[in-house]
């Protein structure tokens, strides 16, 4: 029964996935690439399963996405304790970002290393202080934020638990619950 639900709730994540990768995007950006987007309320709760999975690209040269539905906190050895997706992928924010109003300013072959963290209408959180987290709106779709601001996946860590990103280009950093970056370095 458990099994079914999760391959249900896998089926449907993925296929979300796809229909949000068709979507044309939007074209309120100005000519940087920042939209200032607006922060909008996400459920919490715990969840059993949930779904990660690419999605496509949309015309504004976006790149490449990610979408999950649950933000928990895991403690990275050596590092502390970081926030990482439904699959354990440490999230990152962009010092070039701003978190009040959440504006995301990483677009076009920037998303192709730093995969914008995408989500439905709900996001679960588990040891992640449920009050931070929100959504930036982005191509149609919805960006997480935390702490009001965006989080990527790197494409450099290729397995649950790695940090290879961290203060990478001296603007990158894994997020912690509280929504601030990790200042420890491996």
């Amino acid at each position: 029964m458990i099994q079914q639900r999760i391959a249900l709730l896998s089926a449907a994540g993925l296929a979300a996935a796809l229909l949000l990768g068709a979507c044309g995007s939007s074209t309120d950006q100005n000519a940087t690439g920042t939209s200032p987007g607006s922060t909008a309320p996400v459920a919490t709760g715990p969840s059993p399963s949930a779904t990660s999975a690419p999605a496509g690209s949309g015309d504004s040269g976006t790149g490449h996405m990610a979408t999950t539905t649950m933000l928990m906190a895991k403690t990275v050895q050596g590092m502390g304790s970081m926030v990482t997706d439904d699959k354990g992928m440490t999230l990152y924010r962009y010092d070039k970002d701003q978190p009040t109003p959440s504006k995301w300013t990483c677009a076009g072959e920037c998303t192709k290393t730093w995969m914008p963290v995408m989500v439905q209408d709900s996001v679960q959180v588990m040891g992640v202080e449920k009050n931070l987290v929100g959504t930036v709106h982005r191509d149609g779709m919805k960006q997480a934020t935390l702490g009001g601001w965006p989080l990527y996946r790197y494409m450099g860590d290729t397995k649950a638990g790695q940090m290879n990103g961290q203060g990478k280009d001296k603007a990158w950093y894994a997020v912690t619950p509280s929504g601030r970056k990790s200042t420890m370095t491996s």
